[in-house]
């Protein structure tokens, strides 16, 4: 795939690529910048960074592509190859659903959080339904259109009813990054306040996005059985061998020693897991040893660090998991 920018009256001294890929300079070709870039990827969610002759920088969509995609921090230009696709289920039939909001009960960490939970419209709230639990709910929610998802497959028949509960990220960097605290807040206060709404014969299975999964995997590591299958997506597994980069994260070592001991463990718990990742994201190294000591299945994305990457996943990896699981 190419990437280019008409710059026929020299405006800019340079232009970089902004994205989930290493830092990339254009070249200047014939009045023009250009960018040739692995044919691996099938879609790319990018900004230009442009940088004026008096050394001022600017950081703007592409205004040569029109695809453009939502993300939790602002619109994104979008670089689609030949061999994208997007999943056949956002167009089919689906069920109805509706949708209920929940308060976990009393004040603090966990307390008063406003929890979605979404259900078939046909379903009896008293009925026992299997239960999907996302770390980050709204945003798979809005950004991944994680219940259309649900609603789908329900219709095709691919998954049997169930219901979802969109859990909010709160104070993210915190609460997702291996914290004791929030994982007992989650176990013990979030999942039994869902349970009451939403009735199940056995434990919910969980998904999760970069710190999102990592959150899981504590939570399952630290209480097995709290989860019935786990599906990580470009986890935040840091190491200091691949992610030395991320140390100024506030919780980063935190976070490092929490993984060192998942790769130190003799014993993992046996609950189902599948994990994917973009190929040419940051998180790709990371996710192959936390593949290969959980003895799960690594799914390589042609996209990276993003909800639609996410989405894109969904069908088959996440169908599979969840039939298995249920």
């Amino acid at each position: 795939m190419q990437l280019t920018l008409a710059d026929p009256d020299a405006r800019y001294a340079a232009v970089r690529l902004r994205s989930d890929l290493p830092a990339h300079e254009f070249a200047r070709r014939n009045g023009e910048w250009r960018l040739e870039l692995d044919d691996a990827l099938h879609r790319l969610e990018y900004r230009l960074e442009v940088v004026h002759e008096d050394g001022a920088t600017e950081t703007l969509l592409d205004p040569d592509n029109p695809h453009t995609a939502p993300g939790a921090f602002g619109d994104k230009s979008v670089l689609l190859g030949p061999a994208y696709a997007p999943p056949a289920w956002l167009g089919a039939p689906a069920v109805d659903g509706r949708t209920v909001s929940l308060k976990t009960p009393g004040r603090g960490f966990g307390g008063g959080l406003k929890i979605e939970l979404w259900s078939p419209a046909d379903a009896d709230p008293a009925e026992p339904l299997p239960l999907l639990v996302a770390h980050d709910g709204p945003e798979y929610d809005e950004l991944s259109s994680v219940t259309r998802f649900a609603a789908a497959q329900i219709h095709a028949g691919a998954l049997p009813p169930h219901r979802i509960a969109l859990l909010p990220p709160g104070e993210r960097d915190e609460w997702y990054s291996a914290s004791a605290r929030y994982t007992r807040a989650l176990v013990q206060r979030l999942l039994p306040a869902v349970a009451e709404h939403a009735p199940s014969h056995g434990p919910p299975a969980a998904m999760g996005a970069s710190l999102g999964a990592l959150a899981l995997l504590h939570a399952q590591r630290s209480h097995p059985g709290t989860f019935g299958a786990l599906f990580l997506q470009s986890g935040s597994f840091f190491t200091p061998r691949h992610d030395a980069h991320e140390v100024r994260f506030p919780h980063y070592h935190r976070v490092v020693g929490f993984v060192g001991a998942v790769h130190r463990a003799a014993d993992l718990p046996p609950v189902p897991t599948t994990l994917t990742c973009g190929a040419a994201e940051e998180n790709i190294h990371n996710s192959r040893l936390m593949a290969e000591t959980l003895g799960a299945p690594l799914h390589e994305l042609g996209d990276t660090h993003n909800y639609t990457a996410w989405r894109d996943a969904f069908d088959p990896h996440l169908t599979r998991l969840l039939a298995d699981a249920w």
